[in-house]
């Protein structure tokens, strides 16, 4: 799972690892995912990687083969964003950091494990993407990170087809606002608010869907506070 260290992530590893499975936790620094990992011991294994990095996530998913000997389910979960900003303000390093991390890291690791799945036997797997609200309808002053949801939204689709002929299975779950640190700016009250959700909702719906057998899947949930504006928004 990555980007293991907060927020979805957080929540949904400790919640698959209190449902038995056994959980590689991956992100950019080691406390964090200490701290996601505590008190399950070695059912949860750390492993520090940047998604963004192609070599990295290689030497990530050699270590999980050896750690484990297999790989079940890939919940591709790391992301980030851009500050507010209409196309021509936007600092174009800002825009290359959020499709590294969002679309180039979600990229890497489904090839690895694709590439882990389809040569191990039993042969087959299960790959989550977390894609957005945004994935279907923008933000204004979202750019980035709007256009790198849409593309995952193909990614999904892609290897949904490609996985069939390997037993591989892959879904996306499009997230609303969910009470994370990553939220914790957005106002609560007054002009721009929106309302969110707990974020074990979040969790215990990527556990539904990683729970399912290879022969059913659910290919894509939307999963928000009931009031949010999505529908209609503009």
């Amino acid at each position: 799972m990555t980007g293991a260290g907060s927020g979805i992530g957080r929540a949904t590893a400790q919640a698959l690892l209190r449902e038995g499975w056994t959980v590689a936790l991956v992100g950019r620094r080691a406390g964090p995912l200490a701290e996601t990992g505590a008190g399950f011991g070695a059912q949860a294994v750390a492993m520090v990687a940047d998604v963004s990095d192609e070599a990295a996530v290689t030497a990530l998913f050699v270590r999980v083969r050896a750690t484990f000997g297999r790989l079940d389910l890939l919940f591709n979960n790391a992301g980030t964003s851009a500050p507010p900003a209409t196309i021509d303000e936007l600092d174009p390093e800002q825009w290359r950091r959020v499709i590294d991390v969002n679309l180039h890291g979600a990229f890497y690791c489904a090839q690895a494990a694709f590439r882990l799945m389809r040569a191990q036997a039993p042969r087959g797997g299960r790959i989550i993407n977390n894609g957005s609200i945004a994935a279907h309808v923008p933000r204004p002053r979202s750019v980035a990170y709007t256009v790198s949801k849409h593309a995952i939204t193909g990614l999904t689709r892609t290897l949904s087809l490609d996985g069939r002929a390997f037993d591989i299975a892959c879904g996306q779950i499009d997230v609303g606002n969910a009470t994370t640190d990553l939220l914790a700016a957005m106002p609560a009250n007054g002009p721009g608010a929106e309302p969110q959700m707990d974020v074990a909702h979040a969790a215990s719906a990527v556990c539904y869907m990683a729970s399912l057998p290879l022969d059913a899947n659910v290919q894509f949930m939307t999963v928000m506070a009931t009031k949010m504006p999505y529908i209609g928004r503009g």
